[in-house]
């Protein structure tokens, strides 16, 4: 049997989403810049998309921008942002555990001549890897244009206060960009009871295709483009729409939202009893993140005394895809700075496993990852020079 458990790497695109988008792969192959009717027909596909995935996040349809996906839709968020900010206001928050795509946009942003402050998450059982609010105060300055905190970490699934954050950057006159990459399709998002002003989500992430993305922009919110030529997206983002992307995504967020409720309760059941099987069945293992705060079907585990990238390759070998972090790492030697951030050893970090489950996911497919998971862990610690410290079991 194979068992794919790496649902926030990607997720397959859903036979309804595929037959939603295939027509304009063919027979509706129109330009949405065009006046014609092929034209108008493809305008308003993307129009009924804006509407689905505006419905997603609690928003307007005018206020969603479509993007080649969440990296775009960071990127467009953090550099948008800076650029209409007036020279005396040049300074940048985000965590210390951001995805990639924020990141890698700030050290850019950095050798642009942005202050960028990286501000810790806790590292106490109960509230790892969520910020705490005394940091975030502390590193507002009077010239803090943008402030960016994930809203569920791709690694942990631990997701932040977004909405207690978001009214201390209301009360300094912050703007806030909220990462939902790994949130939207999993948890009920509403743009304004988080109060965030920009927010960007990927349909890959929740069963739609590869390639298209979103980003909330409040009304009001004033945001420089990053490519020119044209005036699609309201002029925040050029070019020939993609518009069976963007039809796929529309339908995906439709999915998302009609069957939320149900794919939470069943997936994180699932997970639930993944995580606590593994867990009485492996000496020494032990949950990574706050586990009263996290996305419903992911869970990190570390398995002290196996090294991870052992494991993961063992593992596919059994037929069990899973991950040791966020696929934009892959080949990496470094350990996770997630988990680094998070208050994991260097160590430790090595020998943690994420397994993350979707849609698709059914019982028979965990009761073979729970009948798997533990001799393989066996199995590459007997190879291991490293003693397990079993009392540190949890």
């Amino acid at each position: 049997m194979h068992v794919y458990l790496d649902y926030n790497a990607t997720t397959p695109v859903d036979p309804a989403v595929l037959e939603a988008m295939l027509p304009f792969l063919g027979e509706s192959f129109g330009n949405a810049g065009s006046v014609h009717t092929p034209g108008q027909r493809a305008r308003a596909a993307v129009d009924s998309a804006r509407e689905s995935v505006a419905a997603l996040i609690g928003a307007r349809p005018s206020e969603i921008v479509f993007t080649s996906g969440g990296t775009e839709a960071d990127n467009l968020a953090l550099f948008g942002s800076v650029q209409v900010a007036s020279k005396a206001r040049k300074h940048v928050i985000i965590t210390a555990i951001e995805h990639h795509a924020i990141l890698h946009t700030c050290e850019e942003l950095e050798r642009q001549g942005i202050a960028v402050t990286v501000v810790p998450v806790r590292q106490s059982d109960q509230w790892q890897g969520i910020v705490a609010f005394e940091e975030i105060r502390r590193a507002l300055r009077p010239e803090t244009v943008l402030l960016s905190v994930m809203h569920a970490n791709n690694e942990l699934g631990v997701i932040q206060p977004i909405e207690e954050i978001a009214r201390i950057a209301a009360q300094e006159g912050v703007r806030f960009h909220c990462d939902a990459v790994q949130s939207a399709g999993k948890v009920p998002l509403d743009v304004n009871r988080l109060g965030v002003d920009l927010l960007s989500i990927s349909a890959h992430k929740f069963c739609g295709p590869k390639g298209v993305g979103a980003l909330f922009v409040r009304t009001g919110t004033a945001l420089a483009p990053r490519f020119f030529g044209g005036h699609a997206e309201r002029d925040r983002r050029p070019g020939t729409e993609n518009v069976p992307g963007i039809v796929g995504m529309g339908k995906a967020a439709e999915l998302a939202r009609t069957l939320l409720a149900q794919d939470s309760l069943r997936i994180g059941g699932l997970r639930d009893r993944l995580e606590a099987e593994l867990l009485s069945r492996v000496p020494a293992a032990r949950v990574n993140g706050a586990r009263s705060r996290r996305v419903p079907n992911t869970t990190n585990l570390s398995f002290p005394g196996a090294g991870g990238e052992a494991l993961l390759i063992s593992l596919d070998l059994e037929g069990i895809a899973c991950s040791t972090g966020a696929a934009c790492s892959s080949g990496s030697t470094e350990p996770s700075h997630v988990l680094l951030a998070a208050g994991l050893s260097r160590e430790d970090a090595r020998s943690s496993l994420r397994f993350s489950l979707g849609r698709p996911t059914t019982a028979e497919e965990i009761d073979h990852a729970i009948s798997v998971i533990p001799s393989v862990v066996e199995r590459i610690r007997r190879l291991s020079p490293r003693e397990v410290p079993l009392a540190t079991a949890r």
